[in-house]
């Protein structure tokens, strides 16, 4: 466990960051080598219905995802807070809701999965693929919650290389049985998705072994599962909060995959190409909105205003060195590296991509300031303005779908996030500073007695 409301802000960011970052690295590792394998030894077409399914992978994986992460969120801030009873109990709540929540989105996703996939307009040829995939990959959504959610308490009580070790795991083992079922058995891109399931469930209880014998401030009592509704109260605000953050901004990229499946399938191969390479690039991103989260939860708690000005200030230093580095590799090395994540060599998708890298690469430095300052504010206990945020980057999508691309043809999906992110950035920029001027944080209101 580390206590992060003590110590040199910047050791403790970095020594947090650097375990989430290399299990984002796997995790990229295996987007990267699933995308080659599949588009390597099943070929373009079935790359691309893959690649037809990853805005709406994102927008419910994503829900997911968001939703645990903001249940850390509470639990962290009982532990700032030095509360080990609430810490218990909020563990029991991220079982219960975490997985009654996993439990319906299955149900509902499942039963629309072929509409949803038309309203997107994936050509036709390819929903019957498209729908076999992502439907393997619904069903997991329970294996999911269950490693993000072990994942997230974990990193709640400061550590991040537990989870890391068994994301590695994870992904070696993905790896490995992709090559198995789509190689070996030709279970095509259905194996590639039961591979990935496969893989969710031994990281998810790998993790609760662990955290059974390893942390005993983590084993919630009977008890603590009957969810009083002050508890339900804080986890729902802070898990749906985030986790209608990350839907919302993944629900403007499933606007623009509607749009992007009208321009044809080499299209689609490029922009998924550049989707994967995007996620690689901002990577460090990410990482420090999840470190920010949970350093700014716990200080939030312990109220200590000055050590979360401190976090965020020197998270967005490291973040700016690192899209500097990025520009260069962009402007360098694209079109190789597309080359190398597709397998293809059909110039029309190397040069799509790379425009696309290019021109948008040059912007993140804003996307940057978004990540840090977005989860700073959740760790604030702000639920507010970085979902008004990420609406302004839906009704922004939304826009570039209905007057750029009709006009631009896919040049207006490449011209969509900066423009969005230039607007969106602002309020979180406003916000965060009106916060921090504060002098104290306020006082946490405890659970009524009668809920105990």
């Amino acid at each position: 466990m580390k206590d992060l409301t003590k110590g040199n802000p910047a050791r403790l960011i970095l020594a947090f960051a650097l375990p989430v970052m290399i299990g984002n690295l796997f995790q990229l590792f295996y987007n990267l080598a699933d995308t080659r394998i599949v588009g390597s030894f099943l070929g373009d077409t079935a790359l691309t219905a893959v690649g037809a399914t990853n805005s709406l992978n994102s927008l419910i994986v994503g829900f997911l995802t968001g939703l645990a992460n903001g249940f850390g969120i509470i639990t962290a801030r009982h532990y700032g807070a030095n509360d080990p009873n609430q810490v218990k109990k909020s563990v029991a709540s991220v079982v219960v809701l975490g997985g009654g929540m996993a439990v319906l989105l299955t149900a509902l996703s499942v039963g629309f999965l072929t509409p949803l996939l038309r309203v997107l307009n994936t050509p036709e040829q390819l929903i019957g693929q498209s729908a076999a995939y992502f439907r393997v990959i619904l069903f997991g959504l329970t294996a999911s919650i269950l490693y993000n959610g072990c994942a997230a308490v974990l990193r709640a009580v400061g550590d991040t290389v537990t989870p890391l070790v068994f994301l590695i795991l994870s992904t070696l083992l993905n790896v490995g049985l992709d090559l198995l079922f789509v190689c070996v058995l030709k279970s095509g891109i259905v194996g590639a998705a039961t591979a990935t399931v496969l893989s969710q469930i031994v990281s998810g209880v790998l993790c609760v072994l662990y955290i059974r014998r390893k942390y005993p401030i983590l084993h919630p009592a009977r008890a603590d599962f009957r969810v009083s509704p002050w508890m339900a109260g804080q986890m729902l605000s802070a898990g749906l909060s985030m986790g209608f953050m990350m839907s919302l901004v993944n629900f403007g990229s499933v606007l623009l995959q509607g749009a992007i499946n009208t321009f044809g399938e080499a299209t689609i191969l490029a922009h998924t190409a550049a989707r994967r390479l995007t996620e690689l690039f901002m990577l460090p991103f990410s990482v420090f909105g999840t470190t920010m989260a949970t350093f700014s939860s716990q200080n939030w708690g312990a109220k200590k205003p000055e050590r979360i000005r401190s976090g965020i200030l020197h998270s967005l230093v490291i973040s700016w060195i690192w899209c500097a580095v990025v520009i260069l590799a962009i402007y360098t090395m694209v079109p190789a590296l597309v080359r190398l994540v597709t397998g293809t060599s059909t110039p029309e998708v190397i040069e799509t991509a790379s425009l696309y890298l290019r021109i948008d690469g040059l912007f993140y430095f804003v996307t940057a300031g978004i990540c840090v300052l977005r989860n700073s504010l959740q760790g604030m206990g702000d639920m507010v303005t970085p979902i008004f945020s990420s609406l302004l980057e839906l009704f922004g999508k939304l826009a570039v779908v209905v007057f750029l691309t009709p006009r631009l043809d896919y040049m207006g999906v490449i011209l969509a996030e900066p423009i969005v992110w230039a607007i969106m950035v602002i309020p979180l920029i406003v916000v965060s500073v009106k916060r921090l001027r504060r002098s104290r944080c306020p006082v946490q209101q405890p659970e009524p007695a009668s809920a105990k």
